[in-house]
């Protein structure tokens, strides 16, 4: 058992910003994993299917970089879309290690579904917020993510 002095000098959990921030992240997290997996995709397949519907044809290395994970995490995110038939990978050339990366008419018309998901988790957790307090919580977490050069999307 610490005794007073130790329990002073060691600051409460509810004192740190990074726990409140984790707090509600976890359960927003948590919200929208649920509601996605009702759509039969998981978060970070919704992040890839998201991204790439800014990208006509996209090279899995392309959009790994841009989302900041690993080629494999890709490799195999985009596997798994296309064993759910909501992307289509196409070898370019006659190297099959080239290829590239579309979305299919179901992934895009699964889209704006799951992103309607994501606007309703938004107004679940923070819709009690006016606009001006969701504009200036996001700016707030922006300038953080800018300088600690934050680049890895988050997905889990």
């Amino acid at each position: 058992m610490l005794d007073l002095e130790e329990q002073e000098a060691a600051s409460g959990l509810e004192r740190h910003v990074g726990y409140w921030l984790r707090f509600v992240s976890n359960h927003v997290s948590h919200e929208f994993s649920r509601r996605v997996s009702a759509q039969g995709v998981t978060v970070a397949e919704w992040v890839v299917l998201r991204a790439l519907l800014d990208r006509s044809d996209c090279a899995p290395s392309r959009l790994a970089g841009d989302l900041g994970m690993t080629r494999g995490a890709i490799s195999k995110l985009v596997d798994r879309l296309a064993a759910k038939r909501l992307v289509e990978k196409r070898q370019v050339g006659r190297d099959r290690r080239f290829q590239q990366v579309s979305l299919t008419s179901a992934g895009r018309r699964l889209i704006p579904e799951l992103a309607a998901e994501a606007d309703r988790n938004d107004d679940v957790f923070f819709g009690h917020l006016g606009l001006l307090e969701r504009e200036n919580l996001i700016a707030l977490l922006r300038d953080v993510v800018a300088r600690h050069g934050l680049k890895e999307v988050p997905v889990d």
